[in-house]
């Protein structure tokens, strides 16, 4: 897990968990690969572990990737970080979660937006600002009245990825027992969604990457039209001096 996950998973527990009184988490995907949100939990938590492999950090080893052996509106919060581009049907994943969440229940997604190919063991997906919409489309369609309370893009820290972050609630009729959101709490993001709001707060649609080549491609040309002036004021200085 890359430090700005973590970061993200804090943000996430200081926000919306540690209000709470004693609640039962799931995390999916839960081995220790450089770190795990449970390093970053409140004690009000009771953690446990899902992964579809044994290691360090998982309590339960799932039989199918997409069941979680758990029974119907029994978690108070499920959260999932940097696993989701690793499933090849994360909607039926998403379906589970929406399962096994009890009504105000809340699961976190955090996944990349962008960031280089790496199989664990897959690699296949990158979620951008409208996909959280999208996976409350699918769940209603699905038979659930889910929705998202925010959804957000940091920006990258000393490193290549951009998360892409999202709350959702199992029924959105329960959305008013969590009113407080990540994005108060950030100084920087982009394109972010709050719920009851229409509009998209510091909106971008050109991802970071691109931004930042753009600005190198803007400095290259800047700094090539600098060599050719210096390069032209040099050659007049030599025909003066030839002249002289």
């Amino acid at each position: 897990m890359h430090p700005s996950a973590m970061e993200n998973g804090k943000i996430f527990f200081d926000t919306y968990v540690s209000r709470l009184g004693p609640v039962k988490l799931v995390e999916i995907g839960s081995q220790n690969v450089n770190g795990s949100l449970r390093e970053v939990a409140p004690s009000n938590v009771e953690y446990i572990g899902v992964d579809f492999v044994e290691g360090q950090g998982v309590d339960v080893i799932l039989n199918d990737p997409y069941v979680l052996p758990f029974e119907t509106s029994s978690i108070d919060l499920v959260v999932s970080s940097s696993c989701f581009e690793h499933s090849e049907m994360f909607w039926l994943v998403f379906n589970e979660v929406m399962r096994t969440l009890k009504p105000a229940g809340l699961f976190f997604l955090n996944a990349p937006s962008n960031g280089p190919f790496h199989r664990y063991p897959v690699d296949c997906w990158r979620f951008y600002p409208d996909s959280a919409n999208a996976l409350v489309t699918w769940a209603k369609r699905t038979g659930t009245n889910a929705g998202v309370l925010e959804s957000f893009t940091t920006p990258q820290k000393d490193d290549y990825w951009n998360d892409y972050l999202a709350v959702f609630i199992k029924n959105i009729e329960c959305a008013s027992e969590h009113p407080a959101r990540m994005l108060d709490h950030l100084e920087t993001f982009t394109n972010g969604m709050r719920y009851g709001e229409s509009e998209i707060l510091n909106p971008d649609n050109m991802p970071q990457d691109i931004n930042e080549k753009h600005r190198l491609m803007q400095e290259v040309e800047r700094l090539t039209k600098e060599l050719e002036e210096l390069k032209r004021t040099i050659e007049s200085s030599k025909n003066d001096g030839s002249e002289g």
